[in-house]
């Protein structure tokens, strides 16, 4: 199975998440620190899409710029996200059988 984790290693639900993964038997995994390499606009609107969320499900809450576009449209909080990528709540993993919001760290078995 392959996988992608868009990652934060300073995040323990985010290390946790990426533990699950490695124990994985035959796992392809791809490891995205997305604070230095994020995901473009659209890439980003798809993985939530694929994860059945909006994107102001997917933003990160306990940081103090998220309280200012809370209750924004879906593009605000995409723009927001795009020109400070700390707002991207994580970890979020893709695997051949869909996306999530790995918060709890276990709800990444939902996709494997």
């Amino acid at each position: 199975m392959k996988a992608t984790i868009w990652h934060n290693p300073r995040c323990g639900t985010s290390r946790n998440t990426l533990a699950i993964l490695e124990a994985e038997p035959g796992m392809e995994l791809t490891v995205i620190e997305y604070l230095q390499a994020p995901p473009s606009r659209a890439e980003l609107a798809q993985l939530y899409a694929e994860a059945g969320m909006r994107p102001a499900d997917g933003l990160r809450i306990k940081e103090e710029a998220a309280k200012a576009i809370a209750g924004a449209s879906d593009d605000a909080v995409l723009d927001a996200m795009m020109a400070d990528p700390i707002l991207i709540e994580r970890p979020l993993v893709k695997t051949d059988k869909g996306v999530r919001l790995c918060r709890p760290a276990e709800k990444v078995r939902e996709i494997l």
